[in-house]
């Protein structure tokens, strides 16, 4: 039997565990699927390689602040930001105006020899200060990069520091960290790991995830579930022999695998010990949940107790979606161990701190930082959070409602009272995210919630410039294609 492959597309013939492509029900009327078909049998096949070979993408022919326009003219509110992303919105023109003047003025370097101010006035933006004590940023393409580099300069520490045979990494179940080989490997979203799973890196392992809502037992307290999940993590560097560990790697605030999980206080600082009292690293993937999303500019800044990492990843907000760029802030308890030792980070790539890529973020983060716009996260993050739970707590198939700031997830179960997730042949979450489009809303699907197979959310992340009547049309049409959805014969 071929492995089950949860792809979670905005068209029909999705696939199931058999490998193969099922039709889905027929739409009605002149639904977007239908208009985007229409689209497609118009072209040639397409030369472009598509992350599905049975299902084409929806065809966006412009953006504008928070609007996606088809190709057809429909408007659709971009409600999750892409992947939590466009924290701007779309065409901001000062942003654009940076990236023209670099572009006529650097448009690349080759960072083995050459440097750009955009890059250095990047970086001093957002560690000049130290922040916890990070204090050197790494710019690269992708969150996937990211994560690949922090492992390698995580592994770069101990090998300096004459610790060579420190070669494991200790992850979480039901997290995703990339999908080069390294965060791969790191990861726990199974449905992408299917065909590689054999041939990952052997030197990772994982503990439990922090999910209160499905995990945490009847009648635990959270101080006690905290205490729970910091013993397991003990107990993983016992089995595994504390000196061979590099780090423990976490993302704050769980992505699109969990739904925007977050922990209860001190979970945190409570690992963080755990880490410090066996002499390995702290990292924490803030790729997805990072710079302001959750309503500081790190997620780690709202955590109790001492939560600051050795090393961080940072991605999609950073640069808004206008360039890929993403980065690492790296301790500079690290950077003295490397700067006494080789004097180097052994690691690159072609396009680092890309001249373009840093203009960009610069001047997206200048932005952010001129007008407020953490802030305003956090408060429209509010709105966004009571409007979720004044419409849907109530709802017999809302299990839980969760997150913070403007990253927000919503849990369906098929039981209320046992917390019983749905079939997944019904595909709760991707069919709710297809009503919510025919609706001219865009949100993120999420399967395999609970364990990686079962379990189905959908994932809320608007740019930071979401207004009011933005938020009051997301909270409307998520309700109404949520009952779309749990009102058809199951």
């Amino acid at each position: 039997m071929a492995p089950a492959l949860l792809i979670p597309t905005l068209l029909d013939e999705p696939y199931e565990a058999s490998g193969q492509p099922q039709k889905a029900a027929p739409c009605t009327g002149t639904s977007i699927v239908e208009r985007n078909k229409a689209y497609w049998s118009t072209q040639p096949r397409p030369s472009l390689l598509h992350r599905s070979f049975h299902e084409q993408p929806v065809v966006v022919a412009s953006a504008s602040q928070n609007y996606l326009t088809l190709h057809d003219g429909t408007r659709i509110l971009d409600a999750c930001g892409g992947a939590a992303v466009a924290i701007l919105g779309h065409g901001n023109k000062e942003v654009v105006a940076a990236m023209t003047e670099q572009a006529a003025t650097v448009a690349y370097v080759h960072t083995l020899s050459y440097t750009t101010q955009a890059a250095e006035d990047l970086a001093k933006l957002l560690v000049g200060h130290k922040p916890g004590g990070l204090s050197k940023a790494f710019f690269l393409g992708s969150g996937s990069e990211a994560n690949d580099g922090a492992m390698k300069i995580a592994r770069q520490f101990f090998f300096e520091r004459n610790d060579p045979q420190r070669t494991h990494f200790i992850a979480r179940r039901q997290a995703y960290h990339g999908n080069t080989w390294g965060p791969m490997s790191l990861s726990n979203n199974v449905s992408r790991l299917v065909p590689y799973k054999d041939i990952l890196m052997p030197n990772v392992s994982h503990v439990s995830p922090c999910y209160p809502y499905q995990y945490q037992r009847s009648g635990e307290s959270d101080a006690q579930y905290v205490r729970r999940l910091a013993a397991e993590l003990d107990d993983e560097f016992t089995r595994v022999g504390p000196q061979r560990v590099i780090a423990f790697v976490a993302e704050t605030v769980g992505g699109a695998t969990s739904g925007c999980i977050t922990a209860p206080p001190g979970y945190f600082s409570a690992m963080k010990a755990v880490c410090r009292k066996h002499g390995a690293l702290f990292v924490l993937d803030e790729v997805m949940c990072g710079m302001g999303r959750t309503g500081t500019t790190m997620a780690w800044e709202q955590e109790d107790g001492d939560a600051s990492p050795d090393i961080m990843t940072i991605g999609k907000g950073l640069g808004g979606g206008y360039a890929p760029i993403a980065g690492i802030l790296v301790h500079q308890d690290i950077i003295d161990q490397l700067d006494q030792g080789t004097g180097c980070f052994n690691h690159g790539h072609t396009y680092q701190a890309h001249p373009m890529s840093c203009a960009a973020a610069l001047a997206v983060q200048s932005i952010v930082r001129r007008e407020g716009l953490v802030q305003r996260c956090a408060e429209m993050g509010k709105r966004l959070e009571m409007g979720l739970k004044q419409r849907l707590a109530d709802e017999p198939h809302v299990g839980e409602i969760r997150g913070r700031g403007l990253f927000w997830g919503i849990e369906f179960v098929q039981d209320k009272s046992t917390r019983t997730p749905f079939d997944p042949a019904l595909k709760i979450g991707p069919s709710v995210q297809r009503e919510a489009l025919e609706l001219g809303v865009n949100i993120y699907p999420g399967a395999g919630t609970l364990d990686g197979v079962k379990g189905d959310h959908v994932l809320i992340a608007p740019p930071f410039t979401v207004t009011e009547a933005e938020i009051e049309a997301i909270t409307r049409t998520v309700l109404e294609a949520y009952r779309r959805v749990v009102s058809r014969p199951q």
